[in-house]
């Protein structure tokens, strides 16, 4: 008996896999009467023979269908349907994209591109918000938001934004130049269920590689933003003179104990969500909906990082008064004489900055990767 007489005589529900948009493989029920698929398991080249309204048609890609009868019907000729276990990983499998045959100067041209894009984006959008967290970390004692705007803090939230976005660009580029191919190659060598460590390797590389750049970006930045020193050109020329090179790095360590877990969690926490996400509903993430779960994943990572992030503000404005002498030193005079409330100052910008830097920067980036990949 072919698939459609057993299909009618049943009265079976049937659901058949098809290609819908953005290349997803969806699983529903037919418009249409369904024909009788039989698939010639010798045949490699993936034709498929349907018997009924249906013509014969080479080259498509089969499709199959699971019968839901409560009562079992006689085994068709031919080769078996799909068992149906396989349905929850089928229809997740997306149907590949064609590969764009473009060099890898080209590929590595998009990525820098696109992250410096996306870092720009961030900064112009929400650098009075970094301001305010950094003149919260840096007050000694404390004070709150009212001490903050009592002194004047509240004035020149733009301060140092043309020298910061002439380092944010080349570091953001170079983060994402590192991450793209980091993240392609951990994945190929692990298996299925450790995909998860491609973001994280390819996060703590990519942020490793970027510091160069971003570890003295912060430092004048942060000089800048407390009123300390004015104009970015003069900046470097005075922490030059006064500090050498070693203060255009001061909080290096901070910094890194900062962002290497902070990359890799922020990385990790967006890609699953993302991925879970666009697997339960069938289809690729809208610009909405990446912005949701950049925000997210920006928000959980930023606050339980705000302590490292304060020792690092600390070690960075401090300059040549050598108030701390390095980070173990910094942990312990600022647990002694303010407490440890003092690691989570300026914790409530910073999540209000990075949510929104999530919510900004994960739709941008997506954007510009696709505007700046190859054609």
């Amino acid at each position: 008996m072919l698939a459609e007489d057993q299909a009618s005589s049943s009265g079976a529900d049937v659901l058949v896999f098809e290609h819908g948009r953005a290349g997803k493989t969806l699983l529903r029920k037919p418009r249409s009467p369904l024909p009788g698929l039989l698939c010639d398991s010798e045949d490699n080249s993936g034709t498929a023979r349907v018997i009924g309204s249906r013509r014969r048609r080479a080259g498509a890609a089969p499709f199959a269908s699971v019968s839901m009868s409560a009562a079992p019907a006689s085994a068709p000729a031919g080769p078996p349907k799909v068992p149906l276990f396989m349905l929850a990983s089928a229809a997740e499998t997306s149907v590949a994209a064609p590969a764009v045959n473009a060099p890898m100067w080209r590929v590595a041209a998009a990525n820098l591109a696109a992250g410096a894009t996306a870092g720009c984006a961030v900064e112009l959008a929400l650098y009075p918000i970094d301001t305010i967290k950094t003149r919260l970390q840096a007050m000694i004692g404390g004070g709150g938001m009212k001490a903050l705007l009592q002194s004047g803090g509240g004035k020149g939230l733009y301060a140092g934004v043309w020298g910061n976005l002439a380092g944010v660009a080349p570091a953001s580029a170079i983060f994402m130049a590192f991450y793209e191919p980091t993240k392609k190659a951990v994945q190929a060598e692990v298996p299925a269920d450790k995909q998860y460590l491609g973001p994280v390797v390819a996060g703590m590389v990519a942020g490793t590689a970027s510091s160069l750049i971003r570890v003295p970006t912060e430092v004048v930045k942060q000089r800048l933003q407390t009123g300390e020193l004015r104009g970015a050109v003069n900046a470097v020329r005075t922490i030059l003179g006064r500090e050498g090179l070693r203060g255009l790095y001061a909080g290096y360590g901070a910094f890194m104990l900062r962002d290497l877990p902070f990359d890799a969690i922020e990385f990790v926490a967006y890609e699953q969500i993302k991925k879970v996400y666009g697997a339960a509903i069938g289809r690729e993430l809208n610009p909405g909906e990446t912005s949701l779960v950049g925000a997210f994943a920006g928000g959980f990572t930023g606050v339980i990082t705000t302590p490292l992030d304060v020792l690092k503000t600390r070690l960075m404005t401090q300059g040549a008064s050598g108030r701390y002498k390095n980070l173990f030193d910094a942990t312990v005079t600022i647990a002694r004489t303010e407490g440890l409330g003092a690691f989570m100052s300026g914790w409530q910008p910073r999540l209000i900055w990075i949510s929104l830097g999530g919510f900004v920067f994960f739709p941008v980036l997506e954007a510009a990767k696709k505007y700046y990949a190859p054609k």
